[in-house]
């Protein structure tokens, strides 16, 4: 069998040089690009259509929940695993439903990763043990709030990522390339959404559930 040929997509420098050194060191692999931002992802898989995108979540411009859906619709015999620091299923459910195979937190080890591409290369689906843990905690504990995270937008899981991180909404319009104002735009949404009074309660509530 040739080699799997692999895009990887981080906006970190060493994390991609990280994961194309392990890869490349494995005869069935071959990551043949990189890069840091979605717009590039979606080139470069229009370029070379790799068998595989790891795909990290957080990105500058299009994000990776964006991207993979554009990816899937110009090189659609590419498939995605998305890698991110996000246990949050719901992070989950928004890139599998943009066309995502897979899911694979930066917590889960070499081997996992290298099992999660293996089998989306051979038309399966992936999600890391991790994840499968903590959805199985929520459906046995289930409190009633995994609802209303689920019905957010795919901006708004991002915005309460960077909430969580500790960003002021300036910081997250700068990081997001949006304005300030839309920004609280976003933020009085999913106050509204997750049935919260105001920024402390919001903050809590990322702190303890996302």
């Amino acid at each position: 069998m040739n080699s799997i040929t692999i895009l990887i997509v981080d906006d970190h420098t060493l994390i991609r040089e990280t994961w194309s050194f392990i890869l490349n060191a494995d005869s069935r692999f071959n990551v043949i690009a990189a890069c840091g931002s979605g717009e590039e992802a979606v080139e470069l898989a229009k370029q070379f259509r790799p068998h595989i995108v790891l795909m990290d979540i957080n990105l500058p411009g299009i994000n990776g929940i964006e991207a993979t859906a554009l990816i899937r619709k110009y090189a659609p015999g590419t498939k995605i695993v998305a890698i991110s620091l996000h246990t949050q299923p719901a992070f989950v459910q928004k890139i599998m439903q943009n066309g995502a195979s897979g899911y694979v937190t930066k917590n889960s080890g070499r081997q996992e990763m290298v099992k999660a591409i293996e089998e989306i290369f051979f038309g399966k689906k992936y999600i890391c043990n991790n994840i499968k843990e903590i959805i199985a905690e929520q459906m046995m504990f289930n409190d009633g709030q995994q609802k209303g995270i689920h019905s957010l937008t795919t901006r708004e899981i991002e915005i309460i990522s960077l909430i969580k991180k500790g960003d002021t909404s300036k910081e997250i319009a700068a990081s997001l390339y949006l304005s300030t104002k839309t920004v609280e735009v976003h933020r009085y949404n999913i106050l509204k959404k997750l049935k919260l009074k105001n920024s402390v309660s919001l903050v809590e509530y990322v702190n303890k559930n996302v």
